[in-house]
This record gives C-alpha cells, sequence and structure tokens, in this order.
C-alpha cells in the first residue's frame, strides 16, 4: 500500500463516522408523510433531501376528533357531529436522482376505526366503520437548491439554503366505503393535490445548531362521490398553506411550530351548497433520533378560529416511528464493525 492510499482510506472512515448522524436524521423523515389525516399536514422536515437510493418505512400511529371526518382531507362540516378516529398508517418512500434532480416517491396506506355522531339530511347518524382507507401516491422533484446528493461527500456538503420542490398527491378510491352512511374510512372518490414545499435555511448548518422555514402552498382537487348517502357529493378546490419553524435542540432532538391554513373547498350535496372552509389550525411537533436508522416523532394539532357552529373544528395527536436505511451505509457499518 503507497503512501497516498492510507490517508485515502482514513479520509473516507473519518467522514462515514462523522456523518451518520446527520444521514439518519435526513434520511429517516422520508416516510412520515401523511397528507390525508390530521388537517392534512406533511411533518416538518418531511422534505429534507438525503443520499439517492434513500429507503424509510414509517408507522404512523393518530388520534383525531372533530366535527367533520378526519380522514377527508375536505373537512366537510356537520355542525352537530362528534367524530372520533384512530388511524394507523404504514408507508414506503425513496430518493432518486432524476437529471441531477432529487425525486421523492412516496406510498401510504392508512387502517383503522372511526366513529361517531353526525347528522345529514335531518337524519341522525351513529356509526362506527373499521377497514382499510383510500391508499395514497406522491411524486415530488426539486427545482431550486442542491443537486441530487449521490455519494457520502456530497451527503456531508448538503445544505438546502434555498430550496423548491414540485409535488403530486394523489389518493386511489379502493377503501372501505359504505354508501348508507356519511362516514367512511374510504372517500369513494379521487383526490389529491399540487404543491410547491420550500424550504428556507436560516443560519449554520450544523447538527445541533439547524433552524429552518418551511412553506408548503398547495391546492387540493376533489371527483365528484356520486352515491354519498343517495346524493352527489361535489367540492370545489381547496387552498392550503402549511408552515413550519424548526429548530435542533440537541444534535438528536429538534422541535417545530406548525400551522395550517385552509380556505374554499365549498361542498355540494344534492346541487345544495355548503360553506366555504377558513380555517387556521397550530400546533407543535418534537422529534428525537434514537440511533442511526430509527426516528421518532409525537405532534399535536388543533384548529383555533372554531367558535361559529358551522367552523372547522378539530384536533389531533400523531406518534410516529420510521426506519429508514441505504445500502452504502448499511455496508460502511458492517465493515466498521468487522475491524
Amino acid at each position: 500500500m503507497n503512501h497516498e492510499t492510507q490517508p485515502l482510506r482514513n479520509r473516507w472512515r473519518l467522514p462515514a463516522a462523522a456523518h451518520s448522524r446527520r444521514f439518519a436524521t435526513a434520511l429517516v423523515y422520508l416516510g412520515i408523510l401523511c397528507p390525508m389525516l390530521a388537517l392534512a399536514q406533511v411533518p416538518p422536515r418531511f422534505y429534507w433531501k438525503s443520499l439517492s437510493g434513500a429507503n424509510a418505512v414509517p408507522v404512523i400511529f393518530q388520534s383525531l376528533s372533530g366535527n367533520a371526518n378526519p380522514i377527508d382531507p375536505a373537512h366537510l362540516v356537520s355542525p352537530d357531529s362528534s367524530v372520533d378516529a384512530n388511524v394507523l398508517v404504514a408507508g414506503y418512500a425513496k430518493m432518486l436522482p432524476l437529471f441531477d434532480r432529487t425525486l421523492t416517491l412516496a406510498v401510504l396506506e392508512p387502517m383503522g376505526r372511526i366513529s361517531g355522531s353526525t347528522s345529514f339530511a335531518g337524519q341522525n347518524y351513529n356509526q362506527s366503520a373499521t377497514g382499510f382507507g383510500d391508499p395514497m401516491v406522491e411524486a415530488g422533484i426539486n427545482l431550486i437548491g442542491p443537486k441530487a446528493i449521490r455519494t457520502i461527500p456530497d451527503l456531508l456538503r448538503y445544505e438546502p439554503k434555498l430550496s423548491l420542490d414540485i409535488i403530486v398527491d394523489l389518493a386511489f378510491p379502493i377503501g372501505e366505503y359504505n354508501s348508507s352512511q356519511p362516514l367512511n374510512l374510504g372517500q369513494n372518490r379521487w383526490y389529491g393535490r399540487v404543491g410547491a414545499p420550500l424550504i428556507w435555511q436560516i443560519g449554520p448548518w450544523v447538527p445541533g445548531r439547524r433552524t429552518t422555514l418551511e412553506l408548503l402552498p398547495s391546492v387540493w382537487f376533489f371527483s365528484d362521490n356520486n352515491n354519498y348517502v343517495g346524493k352527489t357529493l361535489a367540492t370545489d378546490p381547496m387552498f392550503q398553506l402549511e408552515a413550519h419553524v424548526t429548530r435542533d435542540f440537541t444534535e438528536h432532538f429538534w422541535g417545530s411550530l406548525d400551522s395550517t391554513w385552509m380556505t374554499a373547498g365549498k361542498p355540494s350535496i344534492g346541487g345544495v351548497s355548503g360553506k366555504a372552509l377558513n380555517n387556521l389550525g397550530v400546533g407543535f411537533t418534537l422529534g428525537y433520533q434514537i440511533n442511526d436508522n430509527i426516528s421518532l416523532t409525537a405532534g399535536y394539532m388543533a384548529t383555533v378560529n372554531d367558535s361559529a357552529p358551522t367552523d372547522l373544528k378539530m384536533d389531533g395527536f400523531r406518534l410516529s416511528l420510521t426506519y429508514g436505511w441505504h445500502k452504502i451505509v448499511e455496508g460502511q457499518k458492517r465493515l466498521k464493525g468487522g475491524e
């Protein structure tokens, strides 16, 4: 071995150890996407980028309650209703390079139980439903910001600075649905959104000191449900703006202040128009890096401008455990363990 080879190996060993925490922190947030629940909010730090080829599997539990179906992103308000939902969501996400930009793909499947009392067309319903909801897929491509991260040195140099993506979400109407009742896990119609996540890095990009402002403006679209308790349910497009201010407390522990504003999305049932949304939700998220592969987050959000009977009233708690991995990093860990 010549004198140049040994320093090169040492230089790789040091970044491999140093990058572990940074890699895991960026990696595991790939899979926490949950756009159809908890005021339709995507958790903070989801759109941070990681090494191309990174994988993540999230398991998310949510307990939600309000005067609308918490699983339906259209949030059709029934003033006299009281609805509770306990939902488990499992999914998979992956990052890939595409023309030197980062492509993110994700899929989620919700399942669980929804129950409560609601009224529709002068009739009261006390009901519950269990099973699977509508699976959702997301595709996103980065347009402004760092190029696709192809190597570990690229990952070590990653800083979002000002980063902008374009995303497309689509839910498939194959979840459990009973047309004789208004509360269901499936929505019996196509729906999705187009959004533009933006990350603005504030200050130095050093683990334990990172701060970001994250915005996600988006527009939701809904097809008609032609069998909503015997009538046709139509919903106008809905605009949504999410905002997060995130901050590292330590290298492994971080927090975020969260908000979501929704407006428009006027519903029509059997040709009779309802009230458009104009609601603000606020909350917080705490995240902890358990080890190089596993991350735990907990969050809470509730509406605040909900004093009128026809206003959306909702609150929800979310707990998520995500496992992330990459074959290069796992290979390096095995090599290090064999030394």
